[in-house]
């Protein structure tokens, strides 16, 4: 933290964990009242997000087919009720209060549990990070209890790096596929979903011309890339294809891979004397996230198409606890700045003048809270939202494909009507981030979208 008034005192930080005891003794550093309180709201939110948590591995509710179907369609419509009434009993009389956390910015959610603003900003950081929202903006609170969801290994809200990068996720995941008999095929472009005369699917045309025949297709790109770009528009309903062009993809995400011959040393936790990875190295580090006012007044700044002064910073150094991703003593630090403009302010282009001098405010950002580490600098690779749609395929540059708005979740992702997996042509199947329940690593929305695939299949 940068405190006004500290004068020459060591500056403070907030660090919270999995031990309760530890997480109340550093909050009273600020505030004893948030200290004894915490724990109470823990459990209200892990009692949220235990209510909320079966909903992400199950379809939503088929509205379409509950109102226009067959008898035999409704019925099984009325299936997928289910985990909302659990849902429900779960909450019990403290539903409304639940509501207001999905509903209201999360800054009147906290100001009710707290009253120390370190507190506050550090757990307002999650209902904001990858959203182009502020943490006063209604709604904010339901992007807090998607980063709390889930967990991992038993432990509830738990976050973990994959050993040897995340590419090493995906590479499990294609070896458990080739194991059970598929073929992998990369840097295949596909061009067009084929449909037949019949406006049924029966597979993908590949750049080079190659046709790959299937009765089904499935596809993780973007609902805008997938029903705009790659499927033929005269099969699909003009009222859809005019919401799918309207989704919100707003990104306020650059992100920053950097390359140190050193560990970060922050002046609030100065590096042992052998240089050894700490606690708070192991974890996310956020910066210039002394209150909710600077991140609310980062998000002004990028609607007015300027790169925050003050971004929030989120730092990971992913090799403090997997040294396979760089040499000995040295690091690689990822970072996500939040609130940059898509679009810049008076005409100006992301060229690599302008990315330059944005990463390099961020890393001055930096060098305050933790002395040394421009110096410590080799190399750096920056990806601002136009590179990242540009790279990887992400309309507007955001990583959950469409905002995590209320507007665009459950029923209504990728579009109300539409929800869900199956998509108005016979046989096409969504399954990445823009389908329900949104992004994140937990690859809920392709599991759910197998599943129907396989129904679908079955019943014909």
């Amino acid at each position: 933290m940068l405190e006004e008034g500290a004068g020459s005192k060591v500056p403070r930080s907030l660090l919270l964990g999995t031990d309760m005891a530890e997480n109340q003794k550093q909050i009273a550093q600020f505030s004893r009242k948030d200290a004894q309180v915490f724990p109470r709201y823990e459990e209200f939110m892990h009692r949220l997000a235990l209510a909320i948590d079966p909903l992400l591995d199950a379809a939503p509710v088929d509205m379409a087919a509950f109102q226009h179907g067959s008898l035999l369609q409704r019925i099984k419509s009325l299936s997928t009720l289910k985990p909302l009434l659990k849902a429900g009993r779960i909450l019990g009389a403290q539903l409304p209060e639940y509501y207001e956390v999905l509903t209201a910015p999360i800054t009147k959610v906290l100001d009710q549990w707290f009253e120390s603003e370190p507190l506050k900003a550090t757990l307002a950081t999650d209902a904001v990070i990858g959203a182009m929202t502020s943490p006063r903006t209604p709604g904010s609170g339901y992007v807090l209890l998607h980063h709390v969801m889930g967990g991992l290994e038993g432990m509830q809200g738990a976050w973990g790096y994959v050993q040897g990068g995340m590419g090493a996720l995906s590479d499990a995941i294609a070896s458990s596929a080739t194991t059970h008999g598929a073929s992998i095929f990369t840097e295949k472009t596909v061009v067009k979903v084929q449909v037949n005369s019949e406006g049924c699917v029966q597979g993908v045309v590949l750049e080079d011309g190659t046709e790959v025949r299937s009765k089904v297709v499935l596809s993780n790109t973007s609902p805008q890339i997938t029903f705009l770009k790659l499927t033929p528009q005269e099969w699909l309903p003009e009222k859809f294809l005019e919401k799918i062009s309207q989704l919100d993809t707003r990104s306020p995400v650059t992100k920053i891979n950097v390359a140190v011959d050193r560990l970060p040393s922050f002046l609030a936790a100065p590096n042992a004397p052998r240089g050894h990875p700490l606690p708070h190295h192991q974890c996310s580090i956020h910066l210039n996230c002394e209150d909710t006012l600077l991140l609310h007044q980062a998000f002004e700044d990028a609607m007015d198409g300027l790169p925050s002064h003050r971004p929030m910073i989120e730092l990971c150094i992913p090799s403090a606890l997997d040294p396979t991703l760089a040499p000995s003593g040295c690091h690689v630090v990822s970072l996500f700045t939040q609130y940059t403009p898509y679009t810049l302010a008076g005409g100006k282009a992301w060229d690599e003048r302008e990315r330059d001098a944005y990463a390099d405010r961020v890393f001055d950002c930096i060098e305050v809270y933790a002395p040394g580490f421009k110096d410590s600098v080799v190399g750096r690779d920056i990806l601002t939202p136009p590179d990242l749609e540009r790279i990887f395929g992400l309309p507007g540059g955001n990583i959950f494909h469409c905002a995590m708005s209320l507007d665009q979740l459950y029923f209504a992702r990728p579009v109300p009507l539409h929800s869900g997996y199956r998509c108005p042509l016979q046989g096409l199947y969504l399954c990445g981030s823009g389908a329900h329940p949104g992004g994140g690593v937990m690859g809920a929305a392709g599991r759910n979208a197998a599943h129907a695939a396989f129904r679908d299949l079955k019943s014909k």
